[in-house]
């Protein structure tokens, strides 16, 4: 209990002073003499002097625009104060909030952020964001809030994998997080290697403490050192519109990860229609968290946007050596049934100059349908993860995690169809399902062309048990072989995941659990060449292979 009281300290310690680095101090004046107006007392107090027919007037309609606080929308004024301005009076009297059509909001590096609790119109307005000088680059623009405060949870010290309740009694529905900081997981290998991270699981329960079955408990935690409840809000709040540009840093290319962005925190949001573009990368820069930015929180559709991928730069990671730096446009984190929906990239999907758009991590129930974007990636974790009728490019899907992994009417351009990411052990405890989709290598320097790739020495401990998906299911799959027709590459169902395991003299020490079973119902090839089970026939001997093409 004392290692549990000292780890909610610091993070209470840490909440307090990022509060005071990044809060506001606002005060509003209801005057019927007074001309709406904000002044600036100091770099984080506002003065807002609010007429009574003005408030009367936004009252009457419903919502307020930035220009009637007033924001200039040129272009050039930087207008932070005054979206920031906006905004408090809109949470406060329940105002939506409405661009001024046509206007072109400049926000310079100030580290402020504008707090939406309300439905917010962008509209067809411009926003540039100037990211070339910042004050403090952890600063969202951006901070979509609920006004529900977290609850804190005291006498639950233990929770077991697949529970179906807790003892506690909510009023509300909430998300519920789970920390052991004495065990580690997600031990990472690699360039970015490192010693794990405190085991943690996300999961929704209902007002008496039942857990929803969609987002179940994945760990056994023996040792609670931190547990909390964040109220999911029942009303939707919706995001619409607006063109974003931003200017891209020109940090050193170093792992110092920049969040100017929209950052979502609160439950049950739609983001739609929003383009977000991204202009002046140069031959440095230091890396983005994610433009929307979703985590700690459940419910979420983003749909209709077109977002960029950013400029891959390379530093130096942790095993002292070369490594590209992940730089995202869209970012989930300890989050729970996100669907991103009929959204695309600016950039070309097969572009390799461009890093992949989207990544996650401790998260649940992530949806892709009709999506265009250069790749998805799991890194952390995914229970459950849909990929539909969508388009996926140069980097494919990248995925461990557990659940169900559903892959339909969809066509991936990587290098595998699906890449079970070796840093963190390629591992899916679950399912894997491929419907009706079509697999495109653009390139490859292996000898095989493979439909899952992954590797796993087995003697590397990663905090958990290694496994491939226990069943395989595909149904209708074209391999379409033709950008190698002059190459004479076999295809194969599995790569070489362990290519020192050659015989039954090799021991692995935290041993690798291989598929069972893999269920093909009609696959085809550009070529007609027959399909191998592996690189590695040993290592995959004992797998069942059904075959049923039409």
């Amino acid at each position: 209990m004392a290692k549990r009281n000292k780890y909610i300290l610091l993070v209470l310690i840490f909440i307090f002073f990022d509060y005071y680095l990044n809060s506001q101090k606002v005060d509003i004046i209801v005057s019927a003499e007074a001309k709406t107006e904000t002044t600036i007392l100091n770099n984080e107090t506002f003065k807002i002097n609010l007429n009574e027919k003005d408030l009367k007037n936004f009252k009457s309609k419903g919502f307020i625009s930035y220009g009637d606080v007033g924001a200039a929308g040129d272009g050039k004024s930087d207008d932070i104060n005054f979206i920031i301005a906006t905004h408090h009076i809109a949470n406060k009297y329940g105002l939506a909030v409405r661009a001024n059509i046509g206007a072109k909001y400049f926000i310079g590096g100030k580290g402020k952020s504008a707090i939406i609790k309300t439905n917010t119109n962008f509209l067809n307005s411009t926003f540039i964001i100037d990211d070339t000088k910042v004050e403090n680059r952890e600063a969202s623009i951006f901070s979509v809030e609920s006004n529900l405060n977290p609850i804190s949870i005291y006498g639950v010290n233990r929770i077991k994998k697949n529970q179906d309740k807790i003892n506690i009694n909510l009023k509300t529905s909430c998300l519920i997080t789970v920390s052991d900081s004495n065990i580690r997981n997600y031990i990472r290998y690699g360039l970015n290697q490192n010693n794990g991270k405190p085991q943690t699981d996300i999961f929704i329960v209902d007002q008496n403490g039942k857990i929803d079955r969609s987002s179940p408990i994945i760990w056994d935690f023996n040792d609670i050192t931190e547990i909390s409840a964040i109220p999911i809000d029942a009303k939707q709040l919706i995001i619409n519109g607006g063109k974003f540009i931003t200017i891209a840093n020109k940090a050193p290319s170093k792992y110092t990860y920049y969040s100017r962005n929209i950052s979502i925190t609160r439950s049950n949001v739609i983001v739609k229609n929003l383009e977000h573009t991204i202009i002046g990368e140069g031959d440095n820069g230091a890396p983005y968290r994610g433009f929307i930015s979703i985590s700690d929180c459940s419910n979420i559709t983003v749909k209709g946007c077109i977002l960029t991928g950013h400029k891959t730069y390379k530093t130096i990671g942790n095993a002292g050596k070369p490594v590209s730096m992940g730089s995202y446009d869209l970012s989930v984190r300890r989050s729970i049934n996100v669907s991103i929906i009929n959204c695309k990239q600016t950039n070309d999907i097969n572009d390799d100059t461009y890093w992949g758009l989207f990544a996650s991590n401790y998260s649940k129930n992530i949806t892709f349908d009709n999506c265009i974007f250069s790749r998805f990636d799991a890194h952390m974790g995914v229970h459950n993860a849909t990929i539909r009728n969508s388009t996926l490019g140069y980097m494919g899907i990248n995925a461990i995690g557990s659940g169900t992994l559903l892959i339909e009417n969809t066509k991936v351009y990587g290098r595998s169809l699906v890449n079970f990411r070796q840093d963190y052990g390629s591992t899916w405890d679950g399912e894997l399902m491929i419907k009706n989709c079509v697999f495109a290598p653009r390139r490859s320097n292996s000898e095989c062309l493979a439909i899952f790739n992954g590797r796993n020495s087995g003697k590397h401990d990663f905090g958990y048990t290694c496994k491939m998906p226990k069943n395989i299911i595909i149904d209708n799959l074209f391999f379409d072989d033709s950008d190698f027709n002059e190459e004479k590459k076999s295809l194969v169902i599995f790569s070489n995941f362990n290519p020192e395991m050659k015989s039954d003299n090799y021991k692995e020490i935290y041993p690798y659990i291989v598929t069972k079973k893999v269920i093909i119902n009609n696959l085809t090839t550009s070529s007609g060449k027959e399909l191998l089970v592996s690189e590695n026939p040993y290592m995959f001997k004992g797998v069942k292979i059904e075959r049923n093409n039409n």
